[in-house]
């Protein structure tokens, strides 16, 4: 499942209006802090979800500006970035990782290698392999 965190209204309604457009079936649920929009991975090929990734860009920026612009200088204001994380048990869980870090990978990785990322690290703590890497190479091409 591929998932896409809006924190308000505007950026969330254009990113679903352009997957509709694209014959996609974008569904959306209420995320802790905002709105999770999702996507089945196998309704989407690596040219779509080029384009999707950068659309997101776009929208993501345009939903920081709009927080941006809402924030009052006495407020609270918190600059904080997190990872979706996806358990075996079906919840899914904020990880809680510094902005500038998030940045740093977000230029290299797109949202989906970062994904495939996280979930064989949780895959890896969910489900504990005490074999070597080798081993493991070597049973699976038994």
């Amino acid at each position: 499942m591929l998932e896409y965190v809006f924190f308000n209204a505007e950026p969330c309604a254009r990113f679903c209006a352009f997957l509709v457009d694209r014959g996609l079936k974008p569904e959306t649920r209420q995320g802790e802090p905002g709105v999770v929009v999702c996507l089945a991975e196998d309704a989407v090929d690596d040219a779509l979800a080029d384009k999707i990734d950068a659309f997101y860009d776009e929208m993501f920026a345009l939903d920081q500006q709009i927080f941006d612009g809402n924030a009052e200088p006495a407020s609270d204001n918190y600059h904080a970035a997190g990872v979706v994380v996806n358990l075996k048990d079906g919840r899914a869980v904020y990880a809680e990782v510094s902005p500038a870090l998030l940045n740093k990978v977000m230029q290299v990785l797109d949202p989906r290698e970062l994904g495939e990322l996280v979930t064989a690290v949780v895959d890896a703590v969910e489900n504990p392999d005490e074999r070597t890497f080798c081993q493991r190479m070597r049973d699976a091409d038994a």
